[in-house]
């Protein structure tokens, strides 16, 4: 059973947190983030990833040890984009979740290089 939606809420319970902070803390409406608790709509691993910090705990420990779905949406440069809809192993999921942050990380990498580049000149 997949029931991240379960450990999301349990999670936010435990800090203390209300809904309306973390939708606020997410840019959605209450109401929508209710619905991510509920697992009625599909969550992506960006979503998954930013409500992991906003709870202050790693993504692993929301999922399940069964198998999960995720929602990769990805852009092509300037269109909308797609969403392509994953079944696969924690094992796979982790590789996903690390080739996500890795690639965050040499954008931030790149962004810092040409950050200080603006500042020596």
């Amino acid at each position: 059973m997949n029931d991240i939606g379960f450990k999301i809420r349990r999670a936010r319970e435990q800090k203390g947190y209300s809904q309306e902070f973390i939708a606020s803390q997410l840019d959605i409406t209450q109401a929508s983030y209710a619905r991510i608790e509920s697992q009625e709509i599909k969550l992506s691993i960006d979503r998954l990833q930013k409500i992991a910090d906003v709870l202050d705990m790693d993504v692993l420990s929301l999922l399940d040890s069964s198998k999960v779905t995720i929602h990769n949406q990805t852009n092509s440069e300037g269109g909308n984009g797609y969403v392509e809809n994953l079944h696969i192993e924690n094992k796979e999921t982790i590789k996903k979740l690390i080739q996500t942050l890795e690639n965050k990380n040499e954008h931030l990498k790149k962004e810092i290089e040409f950050l200080r580049s603006m500042v020596k000149t």
